[in-house]
């Protein structure tokens, strides 16, 4: 027989106050302060930047999609890459109904950079690269500033 008088014993289940009764804590910061945007969101940024700033020169831009992916991928089973490096971004020109693509790999740009200067300096560099080849140009003629440091 269970007495209602009987206090409940804590269980494994959720915690809907902390000990002095005041609720759960809320975030640490709100979501439109930036210490709240993700590593992918932040990178993602960082690639949006670089784009806008090649946009004022290039408009041809805007009909090139710009893609960030977690990790490059072998286009089939047992696959391996040719070279011991591993790439930081790739294109895919257009096709049949299908706009062309410049994609950056975030997690290879993040093990090597250190801080989000060094971060911004190489995706730049990458989306660059990756717009030159696509427009069939030198970095140099995409960017006068590229290798600039």
């Amino acid at each position: 027989m269970d007495n209602p008088a009987t206090p409940r014993a804590a269980g494994p289940g959720p915690r809907r106050r902390d000990r002095h009764g005041r609720g759960m804590r809320g975030p640490i910061a709100p979501p439109q302060v930036p210490l709240s945007a993700s590593r992918a969101e932040a990178f993602a940024d960082l690639v949006q930047d670089s784009v806008e700033r090649l946009e004022r020169r290039w408009p041809q831009l805007a009909d090139i999609d710009f893609l960030v992916l977690e990790v490059p991928r072998l286009d089939g089973p047992g696959e391996v890459w040719n070279d011991e490096a591993v790439p930081l971004g790739g294109t895919i020109p257009s096709g049949e109904g299908q706009r062309a693509r410049v994609i950056v790999y975030r997690r290879p740009v993040e093990i090597r950079t250190k801080g989000r200067d060094e971060r911004a300096a190489l995706v730049h560099e990458i989306v660059v690269e990756q717009v030159a080849e696509l427009l069939g140009l030198t970095p140099e003629t995409v960017d006068p500033r590229y290798g600039e440091d």
